[in-house]
């Protein structure tokens, strides 16, 4: 069964973000659906979205983006069973101190939080490998990848061939 990552949105102005995430999970051909929708101002609308996620049986990882009062995270992890990555967008909003808001959740309320969207794609893919081999096998395609760079650059550097 395809697994699926829906990536959901406190606002349109995270659609950046959003795309980026979506483009790091087709490394790992995993498919991802972008939503916007506000634990704030539209709280029945994130409900109906997460029904209809909950509904559909493919294994899943939700990720979400929403600064400031990151209300968002906390309301998606509670209200579904499957695992939620929060990747707030960089903000230099109030110096930063808005993270804390993603960091600090209320007890039973639990989502991780990742600052990078690469890094919120590749836990989200990790988290899926545990029931799929070939997930898995892309992963470790993808870090052989990056290994395989670093001891390129190195040998360029050192002049070591």
């Amino acid at each position: 069964m395809t697994a699926l990552v829906p990536i959901l949105m406190g606002s349109r102005s995270d659609l950046a973000q959003a795309q980026a995430i979506a483009e790091a999970l087709k490394t790992f051909d995993i498919t991802a659906e972008i939503r916007v929708g506000s634990a704030h101002k539209t709280p029945a609308h994130v409900l109906d979205i997460l029904k209809a996620y909950e509904a559909d049986p493919r294994p899943k990882v939700y990720i979400t983006i929403a600064g400031r009062s990151n209300a968002l995270s906390g309301f998606v992890d509670a209200q579904v069973s499957a695992p939620v990555i929060a990747c707030p967008p960089l903000s230099t909003t109030f110096a930063g101190a808005d993270i804390y808001s993603s960091l600090r959740m209320p007890s039973g309320v639990a989502p991780a939080v990742v600052l990078e969207p690469t890094g919120a794609a590749l836990l989200a893919a990790k988290i899926l490998a545990l029931g799929d081999p070939a997930i898995k096998a892309r992963i470790t395609a993808y870090q052989r990848q990056l290994a395989e760079t670093i001891v390129k650059d190195d040998n360029e550097v050192s002049g070591h061939a």
